[in-house]
């Protein structure tokens, strides 16, 4: 019985609650209305997100690294032949990362995948 009794005075607060009609006043809600507007403007100049791609890396690191190998082979080795036999190798790795990389971007459709987004901070304030 008394849990019962408890019942009904919480939906009496709660009927009280939802009978308030507290409306602020005019001029105050055109104040927020201009705000509010404001930020939107605000917002929409601004893009909220910065895209950075980074489908070329791969491409850009095989061909460094490759470069960077075939000279270090031209440096070291002191057969002329062979050093240049090993650049070439190198050099022509280096063309097949670039060839694999394009086809793989456009076959799978990758660049939005490999994208970076960084958000900007403070838009608002």
């Amino acid at each position: 019985m008394r849990n019962n009794h408890s019942n009904m005075e919480i939906e009496e607060v709660i009927q009280a609650s939802m009978k308030m009609t507290d409306v602020p006043a005019p001029e105050l809600n055109n104040k927020l209305k201009a705000a509010l507007h404001q930020q939107e403007a605000a917002l929409q100049k601004q893009p909220a997100t910065h895209k950075l791609s980074l489908w070329y890396l791969p491409m850009v690191l095989n061909l460094i690294t490759f470069s960077l190998l075939a000279l270090l082979a031209l440096l070291v080795i002191e057969n002329i032949y062979l050093s240049y036999f090993a650049a070439g190798i190198c050099f022509y790795v280096g063309m097949a990362g670039i060839l694999l990389t394009i086809v793989g971007v456009k076959r799978a459709n990758m660049k939005e995948e490999i994208t970076i987004r960084i958000e900007k901070r403070g838009v608002l304030a």
